[in-house]
């Protein structure tokens, strides 16, 4: 069987309890998640029901909702990719948040923090990076991030956010490829030099060829079920009442 939507092996007890009770659509209990949020953002757990829970009574609260335990959602959902969960967090937000900001600012000052800064646009940008992640577009996610002041603001409160992120991007690689060119597996990870190598071969347990003159340098994923080739044999079984029939239609059609 496989893993409930629901389960969260690092879950506290109230908050347990919570979820299990009338308490859950209790409007007290927003500072309880948004605490609750804060704590997975610290310790680098995740917990997306509750997460879910706390949009949901920001749907049914709107004087309550606050802009940081809603963006720090996100960001924690991106960190778990390619799961279905920013999708399905970002369907809690009211429309308004979700529609682009159009309106220029009147001036051309620096770039607002998270705080200051409107919450749509705030969604607006991790909806990139999350578009980015979903095409496989690890390059320009890392140079995306690296664009703007604001992505880092909105990154600040979840630690280890870069780190777990290559994690994730390196997994997905590890599903998909068998070999890939040193540089653009650096490219991949925002890493280079020995610290990417570091990475690859004690996080990863890759290896990493350093070629030779003429020859590309490249880095070597293990076989595992998920990128091990496969051939496959497709068998059709027609029995002969279904061939006759067929026949008998066609002979008995008007001309």
């Amino acid at each position: 069987m496989g893993i409930a939507f629901d389960y969260a092996p690092d879950r506290p007890e109230y908050i347990e309890a919570i979820l299990n009770g009338l308490d859950r659509y209790n409007p007290e209990t927003t500072t309880v998640f948004q605490d609750y949020v804060t704590q997975q953002c610290e310790d680098r757990t995740y917990d997306c029901y509750a997460n879910l829970a706390l949009l949901k009574l920001y749907q049914f609260n709107p004087h309550l909702t606050r802009d940081e335990p809603t963006t720090n959602i996100l960001v924690k959902a991106l960190t778990v990719f390619p799961s279905p969960d920013f999708s399905l967090l970002l369907h809690l937000l009211p429309p308004h948040i979700l529609t682009p900001t159009t309106n220029p600012p009147l001036s051309s000052g620096p770039t607002p923090s998270a705080s200051d800064a409107p919450l749509s646009e705030s969604v607006q940008k991790l909806s990139l990076l999350n578009t980015l992640l979903e095409q496989a577009n690890y390059s320009a996610f890392w140079a995306t991030l690296d664009s703007d002041d604001l992505y880092a603001d909105l990154i600040a409160d979840v630690n280890g956010f870069e780190e777990l992120m290559r994690v994730r991007i390196a997994s997905c690689v590890g599903q998909g490829c068998r070999e890939v060119e040193r540089g653009v597996c650096e490219g991949w990870l925002n890493l280079s030099g020995r610290e990417f190598e570091g990475f690859v071969t004690d996080i990863c347990g890759w290896g990493v060829d350093d070629g030779s003159e003429g020859v590309t340098a490249v880095v070597r994923i293990p076989v595992n079920k998920e990128n091990e080739a496969k051939g496959t044999v497709v068998r059709e079984e027609v029995r002969f009442d279904q061939f006759s029939r067929v026949i008998r239609r066609a002979y008995e059609q008007p001309a």
